[in-house]
């Protein structure tokens, strides 16, 4: 396996579209084997009576036995194999070149990768404490970015913020509710988009859960701040007063939540709970 990532790292470093574009495949490729692969016997039953074999899509929960997901799992515990980091690195080159959409199709693929990367191997979630990667996903959901950057963005900030209050608190820093609310509220904001950004806030407004696993997650070391949109302010203690410490940083209540979100929204988030506690839509994790 090392192989394989080796040879899509050096791909992804590259300067030129086209390998970056073989080496997101590459990674794509590798993620779909641990991912879609069935049951030996069945594919040696269907390759002997002719037929094409079908790949099964597995859950999370399947993976624990798979022999391919636990060397992945693996690998991606160290700096020099996570797909997660190298794949940011990929991400914010292509931000940089910027150019007239010759890239956002790399930028929607790369984007779509991380998601599953990271829902593979939570702990790399701790790469989004830190405020440059936090502050690219932000970058990214800015009107400047065409519709479909900025709700595949959302929902790659929705994998990265879930169950890791550490990153939750990083986003409110980095005045990350600002720039949802105002786009939020922005009438030149499309229907999709809009749509995302109301299930970004339901998912902000539900309660935390701390992640042991990024406490102890040995890929980030230090937590470096960026001068560009880090706000930590006076606020922080009074965050930890009024929220729990847990491995995963500091978890906050809803009420606390909705008081900061309040601020940006006025009115409307009465107006969400009330939908999450009549629709449920994640389980009834609020009743």
């Amino acid at each position: 396996m090392e192989s394989l990532l080796s040879l899509a790292f050096d791909n992804l470093s590259a300067f030129e579209p086209a390998k970056i574009k073989k080496g997101l495949k590459q990674v794509e490729g590798l993620l779909a084997q641990i991912c879609l692969s069935g049951p030996a016997k069945r594919e040696l039953d269907a390759a002997a009576a002719g037929e094409q074999p079908q790949l099964q899509r597995k859950g999370l929960g399947d993976l624990a036995g798979d022999p391919a997901f636990r060397e992945f799992f693996k690998l991606q515990e160290g700096f020099e194999w996570n797909v997660a980091q190298r794949l940011l690195t990929t991400l914010d080159f292509l931000v940089a070149r910027g150019g007239e959409g010759q890239y956002d199709l790399l930028i929607l693929n790369a984007l779509d990768l991380i998601q599953g990367v990271l829902l593979l191997h939570p702990p790399s979630k701790v790469l989004f404490s830190r405020a440059a990667h936090m502050n690219l996903l932000l970058d990214l959901i800015e009107p400047v970015n065409t519709p479909a950057i900025q709700c595949a963005t959302i929902i790659t900030l929705v994998v990265a913020l879930l169950d890791s209050p550490a990153n939750v608190r990083v986003f409110e820093r980095l005045d990350g509710l600002l720039t949802v609310a105002s786009l939020f509220k922005s009438r030149e904001t499309g229907r999709e988009v809009k749509f995302r950004l109301t299930e970004f806030l339901y998912f902000y407004l539900t309660p935390e859960a701390p992640s042991a696993a990024m406490a102890s997650s040995p890929i980030v070391s230090s937590t470096p701040t960026s001068p560009t949109r880090d706000r930590a302010g006076s606020d922080t203690a009074s965050q930890q007063s009024s929220g729990s410490k847990a491995n995963g940083g500091v978890t906050l209540s809803v009420d606390v939540k909705k008081r900061k979100l309040d601020q940006h929204l006025p009115g409307v988030v009465d107006a969400l709970l009330r939908d999450l506690d009549r629709y449920k839509p994640f389980g009834g994790v609020l009743s």
